[in-house]
């Protein structure tokens, strides 16, 4: 069984045990959520599929820990007019485990 859910704009494909990086959500490491922002999801009865949303199904997810990705440079020149910028950049992320999806 698996399910598409969406959050921080992204959406992202999860089953049972799946960890995802996810946009900074607000939440202290080791709480439990739910996301109840699923778009689909497919399972022994077969595929489910929103619109936009599923108004029975939610994905619990348990917060592992709160982290930083990896850096980003942005680089930007024009020759000849020494012109150069430099800037780096390093996204705030949420790591979540699936543990298990409910679909009534």
């Amino acid at each position: 069984m698996f399910a598409i859910i969406k959050t921080g704009g992204k959406q992202y494909r999860v089953k049972k045990g799946t960890e995802i990086r996810v946009e900074k959500l607000a939440i202290e490491s080791g709480e439990v959520i739910d996301i109840k922002d699923v778009l689909c999801v497919s399972g022994e009865q077969g595929v489910k599929i929103g619109t936009p949303f599923l108004s029975n199904v939610t994905v619990k997810a348990e917060v592992i820990n709160q982290m930083r990705d990896r850096k980003v440079i942005v680089f930007k020149k024009k020759r000849r007019h020494n012109y150069r910028r430099k800037k780096g950049h390093r996204q705030d992320l949420t790591v979540l485990r699936i543990q298990e999806i409910l679909a009534s």
